[in-house]
C-alpha cells in the first residue's frame, strides 16, 4: 500500500502537478492519476473519495486553482490523509483563492496544504508519509535530503574559492 494518488481539477493543472509525479517517482512510489473535478464530475469525485483506499491508495495528492474545492471534498469523504495543492489558474486571484479555500478547512476535515504550486513539496510530503511505515522509502527520503544538504554545502564552498 505505497501508492499515491494524484487528481487535479483540470488537465490545465497537469503542468504543476507533473512535479510531484516526478519526484514520487524518484523515490519509486507507484502513482495514479486522474483529472476528477469537484464541480464538473461529482459522481466521479464522490466514487474516488470513498473508494482511493480499497484500491491500496495510502495518500492522496489534490490540485485545483480557482475556487480550489477539490482538496477539500476529497478529504470530506476519504480516510486517506490528503494534501492539497493550490494551483494559480487563469481565473485566479492571484492564488490567493486557491491558498485559502484550500488551507481555511474547517475543524475535523483536515487538509495538509503546500504552497502554491508547490506540486513538488507535496510529492516529497506523500512520500514522508509512506516512508513512516515503509524503509526503503525513508532510506530513499534521508538521501535526497543529504542531496540537498550536499548542493548548500558545495555552493558554500564554491563562493570562497
Amino acid at each position: 500500500m505505497n501508492k499515491v494518488a494524484i487528481v487535479m481539477g483540470s488537465v490545465s493543472d497537469m503542468p504543476v502537478m507533473q512535479e510531484a509525479i516526478d519526484i514520487l517517482k524518484n523515490f519509486g512510489i507507484e502513482t495514479e492519476v486522474d483529472i476528477v473535478s469537484a464541480h464538473r464530475t461529482p459522481e466521479k469525485l464522490f466514487d474516488f473519495s470513498k473508494n482511493a483506499h480499497n484500491r491500496g491508495i495510502a495518500v492522496i495528492i489534490a490540485g485545483a486553482g480557482g475556487a480550489a474545492h477539490l482538496p477539500g471534498m476529497v478529504a470530506s469523504m476519504s480516510p486517506l490523509p490528503v494534501i492539497g495543492v493550490p494551483v494559480k489558474s487563469s481565473n485566479s486571484i492571484d492564488g490567493w483563492d486557491s491558498v485559502l479555500s484550500i488551507l481555511q478547512m474547517p475543524g475535523g476535515v483536515p487538509v495538509a496544504t503546500v504552497a502554491l504550486n508547490g506540486a513538488k513539496n507535496a510529492g516529497i510530503l506523500a512520500a514522508q508519509i509512506i516512508g513512516s511505515s515503509n524503509k526503503t522509502v525513508l532510506d530513499k527520503i534521508i538521501e535526497y535530503k543529504e542531496g540537498l544538504k550536499q548542493v548548500v554545502l558545495d555552493a558554500s564552498a564554491n563562493l570562497n574559492k
